[in-house]
């Protein structure tokens, strides 16, 4: 898996369009305060992290399984903390460390949800917030467009998710005050999940 995500980093363009780029950046800046110590969990080419750090201050750290998403974002974003993280085990950092915990993007692609998530409430302090952000899939747009459409047998999607299974998958990892909206495209036809969780 680690030899795929390598890959990956090495074929992706160094400039692209980040999808729902303005809506995610929207919903993390309304959340994090100047002073937090935040985590960007599976920071990629670090462009988060760099929002974090210059809204929260200096105590900032961006994680990632690949190391060429992390010779990207070290080269982007030279003064910041980026670290390397097994893609199988624990997150090489302390217990109750964040005040926040960003991950954009990446849930989907976790092929154990069950530890990750435990190392993502493990690194969060008590009363810290957990920020997904995920691809939408409801029933409607799921049934317009075919699961094959957003489930690639070769892609690198693993899981799905729903406001619903998203929520009740946060809750059973004991997170508690947990909302989870749609948003980006018309009602009924969302293209994207934002969820708020708090330790």
């Amino acid at each position: 898996m680690k030899d795929y995500y390598e890959e990956l980093w090495r074929r992706l363009p160094e400039r692209r369009r980040t999808p729902h780029g303005a809506i995610r950046r929207r919903f993390l800046l309304a959340e994090v305060a100047p002073g937090e110590r935040c985590l960007d969990l599976g920071c990629g080419d670090g462009a988060f992290t760099a929002l974090l750090a210059a809204a929260a201050g200096p105590r900032v750290v961006g994680v990632e399984v690949a190391e060429a998403a992390l010779a990207r974002a070290r080269a982007a974003h030279p003064g910041l903390d980026f670290r390397l993280a097994p893609i199988c085990g624990p997150l090489p950092l302390k217990d109750n460390a964040f005040d926040l915990v960003w991950a954009s993007e990446v849930i989907e692609h976790v092929a154990d949800t069950a530890r990750w998530l435990s190392e993502a409430r493990r690194v969060l302090a008590p009363g810290g917030r957990l920020l997904i952000t995920t691809p939408a899939h409801g029933r409607l747009r799921v049934a317009m467009g075919g699961l094959e459409r957003f489930s690639d047998p070769l892609g690198d999607h693993l899981h799905l998710y729903t406001r619903a299974s998203l929520r009740s998958l946060l809750e059973q990892f004991g997170f508690g005050e947990v909302t989870v909206r749609a948003a980006g495209g018309p009602p009924l036809l969302r293209r994207l999940l934002l969820a708020r969780a708090v330790r």
